[in-house]
């Protein structure tokens, strides 16, 4: 048999989360959605934002593509590698 080319189709739907956010972090991510709002001239909610900012987020931080591609993607490792990451995402000392 011919070996394809294509691999594996990966598993896109998306995956609905619960989350809870600081009330700053909410007054703030309401009035980004508002200055956005303005900007583009369509009425934007607040949670719609979230995904493409962590999109951004993440494929901005250096030590995580560095992480992820030192360890075969294997999001374990990943955790393992990343260093000086606090819950509220600042990192140590900061």
């Amino acid at each position: 048999m011919a070996k394809l080319k294509l691999g594996a189709i990966p598993d896109d739907r998306p995956v609905k989360l619960t989350i809870e956010l600081p009330a700053g972090l909410h007054r703030d991510l309401v009035a980004y959605a508002e200055l956005l709002g303005r900007e583009t001239g369509q009425e934007v909610e607040p949670v719609r934002l979230i995904a493409p900012m962590l999109t951004r987020f993440m494929a901005a931080d250096r030590g995580f593509s560095a992480a992820r591609k030192s360890s075969n993607r294997s999001p374990a490792r990943v955790e393992g590698r990343l260093r000086g990451i606090t819950p509220d995402g600042l990192g140590e000392g900061r």
